[in-house]
């Protein structure tokens, strides 16, 4: 699960469950770049490009100099399988991907015509959001891209460049087919009309209900059906094409498995060899008995100052829930860091024991909640360049039950963000001077915290009712939405709780909180609009789960004017009156919403989602894009990642460099070269 970021307005809601792939509004807000920033943070210039709605920033590595050569040697094998991935994240995102997406670099790199039009800047502009949403889907919205320019100019770029693009892998960038990759409305059939790659083009949403339905699993220890393959129909018989060596992406999968085998031969100990042994054998096999068994091994495995995310993890693109999307991200320990932030771990029990769920939805014993900050030092597939901020994983809940989980938080990435950016939307959007001073002086702290509670003890709390299948199951698309809000009210009601400055975590709970509450509401109710286009539905699930959450929580303080909705020289603001009632509602909501989840009420999480999360009022999103337009800085972030260079002495390793690269094209075109194995 992933808690992406949400920086801008306040990161109060930052989120993504494995978290994930929340990936962000973030806190870069008007024109104040990297540059104005140099006093607090040195000559590292963090901004690298901006084009339509999206920033590209750089990240630094601190700390790999401090790594032993046998340990920089694990990382750099380890972003080498995961980039030898790469490809695999496009042709799941969309068929036709990997076909798009040579023609127009083929484009980028042989046109030499007049790259001064403004065809030619909107071709460039077109490109750079295809690569940075690993396809021609908008990476949050999942609305198709629409490009600027003709299909008659790009077929004249096509025949001057030598570039071939035709039929319908040409015809769709103009036309309305596969306009969402994930159409998650309640009126579509959610799979045909989806554009993700998971399913042949003619699977219904009935097809894969009733194969999967048919599959008998073990109820104590389910396996995650469908994972790691493709349905598709084959003379009118659904089969699964199985991701694996000789199998569906075979060729990348190879070439993961050969530096996979590497990184085995420089573990750490052994735990961690038997965690990449089993990891490669699941590569090899396809077999989901395997990826459990590695699972287990790789929470359980603590030890060591390296880690990583290696698989097809996230279900979130996948409209029935069933689908990974190949994801990876390389981690060093932040070891002073994870010491102050390990205090949430050793108290999850109480975190538990103490929390507003019925007694029946309360865990007896909280299993090894383990979290940590950690350094990324490299990510590919779903985790870039738009990256989530923490993750908590497995996502297999009977594994999660028994043998544990690991948290994390990107401390490096979250860093980032926040030295990239100023705070011209906080101003604007926020009620008043207090709450902007709040914010600026406790929003970062509040930030860190929302996403430690939602990780370690959000998604680590509650149990599911015996005999009530899985979330996947019985809440179906509304599951990761649920979930999602689940650990974030779960993080929300704490967030209010002197126990915070008990634990050393805070010097002031009380303001932290209000901080919290401030930016989160701030961001449900008004400023993540503007992410949306005029007219949309929310689509996204952290989305989702901030409005509904958000916005139940307004109409059921109404009568007590919990959050009071201002107007004031036209424009639209939400001032919280009573943040002790808002906790308790917070709490009630908390209750609800692990309910639906213990006993599986489909109905229930359905109204939640559709009454709350899902409609936009038009005239309050239009004010909100006519308020935001003033501000240079775009609403997305993402990353390019540093480059980490073997220096080769005698034949073998002798030491690394880690290099920035200068530009986001550079990069892209790189990794097509060296890393595009599915041609």
């Amino acid at each position: 699960m992933k808690f992406k970021a949400l920086y801008g307005f306040g990161l109060a809601a930052l989120l993504a469950v494995s978290c994930g792939q929340d990936q962000q509004t973030t806190k870069n807000e008007d024109g104040k770049n990297a540059a104005s920033a140099k006093a607090e943070i040195g000559e590292f210039n963090y901004q690298v490009d901006q084009f339509a709605d999206v920033k590209i920033l750089r990240y630094q590595i601190p700390g790999f100099e401090d790594l032993t050569l046998k340990e920089q040697k694990l990382v750099y094998y380890m972003t080498q399988a995961g980039l030898a991935g790469r490809d695999i994240m496009w042709a799941q995102n969309y068929r036709h991907n990997l076909e798009i997406r040579d023609a127009l670099e083929k484009v980028y790199t042989s046109y030499s015509g007049d790259k001064n039009t403004e065809d030619w800047k909107h071709f460039e502009e077109y490109l750079k959001r295809v690569w940075f949403s690993n396809g021609i889907h908008h990476h949050y919205s999942n609305a198709k891209l629409q490009p600027a320019f003709s299909a008659d100019y790009l077929k004249e770029l096509l025949s001057a460049s030598g570039a071939t693009l035709e039929g319908e892998a040409f015809d769709v960038i103009f036309n309305d087919k596969d306009a969402k990759k994930v159409n998650l409305s309640k009126d579509a059939d959610i799979v045909l009309e989806s554009a993700i790659n998971f399913y042949g083009p003619d699977v219904t949403t009935a097809d894969v209900e009733t194969y999967y339905g048919a599959i008998e699993v073990d109820k104590n220890e389910p396996i995650e059906v469908g994972l790691n393959t493709r349905l598709v129909k084959e003379n009118g018989k659904l089969v699964e094409q199985v991701y694996k060596s000789g199998g569906l992406y075979g060729t990348a999968i190879d070439e993961i498995i050969g530096w996979l085998e590497k990184a085995k031969t420089v573990a750490e100990n052994p735990k961690q060899g038997e965690a990449l042994g089993l990891l490669i054998e699941y590569y090899k096999t396809g077999s989901l008995d395997t990826w459990d068994d590695y699972c287990i091994a790789w929470a359980t495995s603590t030890a060591g100052n390296i880690d990583w995310i290696n698989g097809f993890i996230e279900v979130y693109n996948d409209p029935k829930g069933y689908k990974g999307s190949y994801e990876t991200i390389v981690q060093i320990k932040d070891f002073d860091m994870s010491k102050k932030m390990a205090v949430l771990s050793q108290d999850a029990q109480w975190f538990e024991d103490n929390s507003p769920l019925m007694p029946e939805h309360k865990k007896k014993e909280v299993k090894g909640v383990s979290y940590k900050t950690v350094i990324v030092a490299g990510e590919a597939g779903d985790a870039s360049p738009s990256t989530p901020i923490g993750v908590n994983l497995p996502n297999n809940n009977w594994i999660r039950q028994t043998h544990g989980s690991k948290s994390v938080s990107l401390g490096n990435i979250i860093n980032a963000y926040a030295n990239a950016g100023g705070s011209g939307r906080l101003k604007e959007f926020a009620h008043d001077p207090e709450e902007v001073e709040l914010e600026e002086k406790y929003g970062q702290l509040a930030d860190k915290l929302h996403t430690a509670l939602h990780e370690v003890v959000g998604h680590a709390s509650g149990q599911i009712n015996e005999g009530v299948g899985t979330p996947k199951e019985t809440l179906k698309s509304y599951k990761s939405t649920i979930e999602e809000g689940r650990a974030d009210l779960f993080g929300l009601y704490y967030l209010m709780d002197p126990k915070l400055q008990e634990l050393g975590l805070v010097e002031d709970w009380e303001k932290t909180g209000i901080a919290a509450y401030d930016g989160y509401i701030r961001n449900g109710l008004v400023s993540q609009l503007v992410r949306l286009e005029l007219g949309d539905d929310v689509e996204e699930a952290h989305m989702r789960n901030r409005q509904w959450v958000s916005a139940w929580a307004f109409e059921r303080g109404a009568k007590e004017n919990v959050i009071e909705k201002i107007t004031r020289d036209g424009k639209t603001y939400y001032n919280i009156n009573d943040y002790k009632k808002l906790r308790e509602i917070f709490g009630e909501l908390l209750r609800e919403t692990q309910r639906i989840t213990s006993e599986g009420d489909y109905e229930a999480a359905k109204a939640l989602v559709e009454d709350y999360g899902v409609k936009v009022d038009q005239t309050l999103h239009k004010e909100v894009l006519d308020r935001n337009s003033k501000f240079k800085s775009a609403a997305y972030s993402g990353f390019v990642n540093p480059v980490i260079v073997p220096i080769i002495g005698d034949g073998e390793i002798t030491g690394f460099t880690v290099e920035q690269p200068a530009d986001f094209q550079t990069q892209m075109l790189e990794y097509a070269k060296t890393y595009g194995f599915l041609k």
